[in-house]
């Protein structure tokens, strides 16, 4: 049985065209992700959203919460944690504005699609609940851009809690994508009293589960994932709580993972370098695109 592996059938033409100097790859846009965890009787457990079927890019695939860079995360914000020096140094962006920008999507991204919201009213505090309807305007407002999130924040009297975060891997769409993000991925733990909402228009199921569980699914060809989902899913099972997997952030390799493709004879190969599992094969390389993928 194959397994879950997202991959388009559009690929191997797209390819071929962007070799054949056809196709002018898309700049990157920022984006970051969030995989939420919270402790259970099993060990920890984390948050994902399966994407709606009708979604332009990775439709059906399950992930986490998580979106673009909006440019006005770069307005200044009330900052606890790390400064943003420090934070620019590790997610290898020369500015300390865009490292901002990148933690407060996050942020940001987490609040919109799980409504968990890392901030306080101090640097030492977390909000508790965040259900209530005077949260959900301000969501849905935040969600419609009607609202930036620094005058959220600003508003509410909050601190955003950058220290909540471990930077855990950063991943980059494939050059011959329509769609292409530079997307870093943090782990954090559900703050106590906070819980996870399925509010995101993106998702049409929303579910907590051990990482182990989620890739055997994918690995039976039950759970479609993107490659940097089931990459990340994999690296948090040793974790046997969240604070461990804060813990290990700090140790986690943040090169960026970029897919890369070439010719052996008439056989398209697409790899991602360092993880071997997604390597795919495709046979009539220079012929019409109805070769299969291995």
């Amino acid at each position: 049985m194959s397994n879950g592996q997202w991959y388009p059938p559009e690929w191997p033409d797209r390819i071929r065209a962007l070799a054949a100097g056809e196709l002018v790859p898309v700049t990157p846009r920022r984006a970051a992700t969030v995989l939420l965890l919270r402790d259970a009787d099993t060990g920890p457990e984390v948050h994902m959203l399966r994407r709606r079927a009708s979604m332009a890019f990775a439709g059906g695939a399950y992930a986490y919460p998580g979106g673009g860079v909006d440019p006005r995360d770069e307005q200044p914000v009330r900052w606890a944690g790390p400064p943003l020096e420090e934070w620019a140094a590790r997610l290898g962006l020369d500015e300390p504005a865009q490292a901002q920008a990148v933690v407060c999507a996050a942020v940001r991204e987490t609040f919109e699609e799980a409504g968990v919201l890392l901030a306080g009213e101090t640097a030492g505090t977390v909000v508790g609940d965040t259900t209530g309807e005077d949260w959900e305007r301000d969501r849905r407002a935040l969600v419609a851009h009607e609202l930036s999130f620094a005058d959220f924040l600003d508003r509410r009297g909050l601190v955003l809690r950058s220290d909540l975060l471990g930077a855990w891997a950063r991943w980059i769409t494939p050059a011959f994508e329509q769609r292409r993000y530079d997307t870093w991925f943090f782990v954090a733990a559900l703050p106590a009293g906070q819980r996870t909402r399925d509010v995101s228009g993106e998702a049409d199921r929303t579910v907590w589960t051990r990482p182990a569980d989620a890739a055997a699914g994918y690995d039976r060809g039950e759970l479609t994932m993107m490659p940097p989902t089931i990459a990340t899913l994999r690296a948090l099972q040793p974790c046997g709580t969240a604070a461990e997997a804060l813990a290990a952030a700090g140790k986690q390799d943040l090169a960026p993972v970029l897919a890369q493709a070439r010719m052996e004879g008439d056989t398209l190969v697409l790899s991602w370098p360092g993880h071997d599992e997604f390597t795919k094969r495709v046979g009539n390389a220079a012929g019409d695109g109805t070769g299969s993928a291995s």
